[in-house]
């Protein structure tokens, strides 16, 4: 007979859904999540065993190349999403509900949600903001679509912040923090972003939740971690914080490869008579 007390295989669950997560939380079982963006990477991702695939409002930096997130629209995100849903068979997938589409009124952001959920096919929505996005959390998730929000460093708020340094370092702001944690579970999410606050404030607020947490530059003591995949895989090379790990450098990698094909190109080496009709 089976160890009951023994954490699931997630390696075996068919599909990692919000009641997934959720038990990998209480099991104590890390939860893997990763961004994603188009149907390419998704089916790598989802194959290596990636529990959660974000589509990321980050696409604006890593896709676009813009200075920030914030000029992506609800339609490209759709779009992205609609190509990672195509990708996977196994990951739970949570699409960002970009700047704009849901600070308005709450009734706005519903029918943002209803859209990447019914156009994109996505499993869940994510939104950044506490206290004064709960109206929207509790309409989205009454609607049937799970939420999953985000505190600490919100880009969408940069402006507001002036600065991509380490939130809530002061008491004042990490109170307010924790307040935003509870009403944000309160609401209904099914999972919380933590992003580059202090490691033992993170461990506080994840041992305080019963939903999951997940974190990005907030320590090794959330229910998860997640990184934006063009710095994990090294495709993007600018941007060097102390919480990306590299795991491979893949710029090198595919400079590399392009600078051979350039060269075989030039001295006609390609195509060769078995590669030709």
């Amino acid at each position: 007979m089976a160890d009951q007390s023994s954490p699931p295989d997630v390696a075996d669950v068919p599909r990692v859904t919000t009641k997934t997560v959720q038990e990998m939380k209480e099991a104590g079982v890390p939860i893997a999540m990763l961004t994603a963006y188009d149907y390419t990477s998704a089916r790598i991702f989802d194959s290596a065993g990636v529990d959660v695939l974000l589509v990321g409002d980050s696409a604006a930096n890593v896709m676009a190349g813009h200075e920030t997130t914030l000029p992506m629209t609800l339609d490209q995100m759709i779009y992205h999403a609609q190509c990672v849903v195509r990708g996977i068979d196994r990951a739970l997938v949570v699409v960002d509900l970009p700047f704009g589409a849901y600070q308005g009124d709450s009734k706005e952001g519903l029918q943002s949600a209803i859209r990447v959920m019914k156009e994109a096919g996505a499993h869940a929505v994510k939104l950044e903001g506490g206290a004064a996005v709960t109206d929207s959390v509790e309409q989205m998730v009454t609607a049937g679509i799970p939420v999953m929000g985000h505190l600490g460093l919100t880009p969408q708020s940069i402006y507001n912040f002036g600065t991509y340094q380490v939130r809530a370092e002061a008491e004042e702001e990490a109170r307010q923090l924790r307040k935003d944690a509870q009403r944000l579970e309160e609401a209904g999410c099914f999972a919380l972003v933590l992003e580059k606050i202090p490691a033992a404030l993170a461990r506080e607020v994840t041992a305080s939740l019963s939903i999951p947490t997940i974190g990005i530059g907030a320590g090794d003591q959330t229910d998860g971690q997640v990184l934006v995949s063009h710095d994990a895989l090294g495709l993007s090379t600018d941007f060097n914080p102390r919480f990306v790990r590299r795991y491979a450098h893949l710029s090198d990698t595919i400079a590399d490869a392009v600078g051979a094909y350039v060269a075989d190109v030039r001295t006609r080496s390609f195509p060769a008579e078995d590669e030709s009709y």
